[in-house]
């Protein structure tokens, strides 16, 4: 198997090259490059000894974890496709990805454990595998997988990453091999900082059933056999305490995470190690890059990107430059253009849609790819922004009503929909709002039907048992009514100004 045709080929790459060097860090567990391939191996034979098949899609349901990298390459080792899902999320959540995608696997950990022996009652059709269980240790310990059963065309589908549009019904993101390692391939391109060495300690903090920690963080690192060190749940102090016990080079983080680090004491003692930062998933404001940068002497080189792009378009990593306020400009081999509603390029300085054209697009959404680039290869991502004089691009807005919570997408109508189920609810609108501290938080305005009296406590309560935590309403109003367009439309541009700012 040539390397390049499937993800797992990186990480054969560098099990050959550097066998003994340290592949991942976990706490006090430790795994070198050789070990980790040779796991990966029998995980995968294992998989297909179950009767899954090249192209079966497997769900992932664990936190950041040693097993979690290992059952991702295995899934792609073994040609199947990887469906990673959210940790947080509910049972319902899970159902219904699992239905949408075919999963016939679902891979838990003691955490969602409980949530997939809920989900297994309802969805019979796809086997449970707990990774603290006899069931998972028989994997590992299965025949390896012949080699001659690796090669996967270029194009084969890799991953289903599901996102939502303001239906509030998830879409699967269908990304291939070709298109993961080939933004993989273009952040490798950068030099000056270099956005990945060998050398590098690089922290995985991200989550990982995120593509941006999944794809940017782990498979950078992967691609050239630097050490990871992961982590599951953020927390402001231990974290540095990590980066400065494990000296840490390479952190890919979120404005979050930077704005918690700046509140810390002795963050720029325990960062002493580090020599590349990076920032995606949201806006970077720019007081958090200039404290940051205070404090550690550290700047921060920002990107954008989404899911359907795998996922980086743009980073101030391409001119080297970590420029406040600006993500930089698009990678090398990508073209990027910026639009008005008509499709028409905008003049130079003028905001407009950002579209995006080359080799790491997806190729549509599941089952039948839908909702892809163009004929001639563009894909609108509903973002909206403006170049400045020197290239640069710099985010204005999202056409799209996508609330973005610590980088990640939160969508309207799905929370709208779960709202109005409870009954006494007449009628739900759902906004985003500006928060401080996670780029954007969900408000929710709702109105009770006429006699009921409905209390926040009520809505809370409700949306707990139906929504993952990040996507439950941080701010909850009651009132006697919203307000409406002509059309009859709820004006959410009229609720934003009245309850943006409070």
């Amino acid at each position: 198997m040539s390397v390049g045709t499937n993800l797992a080929s990186l990480l054969r790459a560098s099990a050959v090259q550097t066998p003994d060097r340290e592949a991942l860090i976990e706490g006090p567990r430790r795994m070198t490059w050789a070990e980790l391939d040779a796991s990966v191996d029998r995980l995968a034979g294992g998989l297909r000894e179950m009767g899954l098949l090249p192209g079966d899609r497997v769900a992932v349901l664990l936190g950041n974890s040693i097993e979690f990298v290992m059952g991702y390459f295995a899934i792609a080792r073994a040609g199947l496709v990887a469906v990673p899902m959210n940790p947080a999320y509910t049972a319902a959540e899970v159902a219904v990805l699992l239905a949408d995608s075919g999963s016939r696997l679902l891979i838990v950990d003691p955490a969602t454990a409980a949530v997939g022996a809920e989900v297994a009652e309802a969805i019979a059709s796809c086997d449970i595998v707990d990774v603290s269980s006899g069931s998972w240790s028989a994997l590992l310990a299965s025949e390896p997988l012949l080699a001659a059963d690796e090669a996967l065309p270029t194009n084969g589908l890799a991953m289903l990453l599901f996102t939502a549009g303001t239906s509030g019904r998830p879409k699967g993101a269908m990304l291939s091999h070709a298109a993961l390692l080939a933004n993989i391939d273009m952040l490798m391109t950068l030099q000056d900082p270099p956005a990945v060495l060998a050398s590098d300690i690089v922290l995985l903090v991200l989550p990982l059933f995120h593509v941006y920690g999944l794809n940017t963080a782990l498979g950078l690192a992967v691609a050239v056999g630097a050490t990871c060190v992961i982590i599951d749940r953020f927390d402001p102090v231990e974290s540095l305490r990590i980066i400065a016990d494990e000296g840490v080079t390479n952190v890919a983080g979120a404005p979050a995470m930077y704005q918690a680090w700046s509140r810390t004491p002795g963050v720029g003692e325990s960062c002493r190690s580090v020599r590349l930062l990076s920032s995606g998933g949201s806006p970077l404001p720019v007081p958090v890059f200039e404290a940051f940068r205070d404090l550690t002497g550290l700047a921060i080189f920002e990107g954008y990107g989404m899911t359907e792009t795998a996922p980086v378009v743009s980073t101030t990593l391409v001119s080297g430059v970590a420029k406040a306020g600006s993500v930089g400009r698009p990678l090398p081999g990508l073209d990027v253009r910026l639009v008005d509603d008509g499709g028409d390029e905008v003049d130079d300085g003028d905001a407009g849609e950002v579209c995006v054209r080359g080799p790491s697009v997806f190729t549509g959404y599941w089952p039948a790819g839908l909702g892809g680039p163009d004929s001639d290869g563009w894909f609108r991502s509903g973002d909206v922004a403006y170049a400045d004089d020197e290239g640069d691009l710099h985010l204005v807005d999202r056409r799209r009503e996508v609330i973005l919570v610590n980088g990640f997408n939160v969508y309207p109508r799905e929370i709208e929909v779960a709202i109005e189920a409870l009954p006494g609810v007449a009628e739900v609108a759902v906004v985003g709002v500006p928060d401080d501290t996670s780029g954007e938080a969900v408000l929710a305005i709702v109105v009770p039907r006429r006699e009921v009296t409905l209390t926040r406590e009520e809505i809370v309560v409700h949306c707990a048992t139906r929504l993952a935590r990040f996507k439950c309403p941080s701010t909850i109003r009651i009132v006697d009514a919203l307000p409406h367009s002509a059309t009859g439309k709820v004006a959410k541009g009229r609720l934003r100004e009245v309850y943006g700012e409070q």
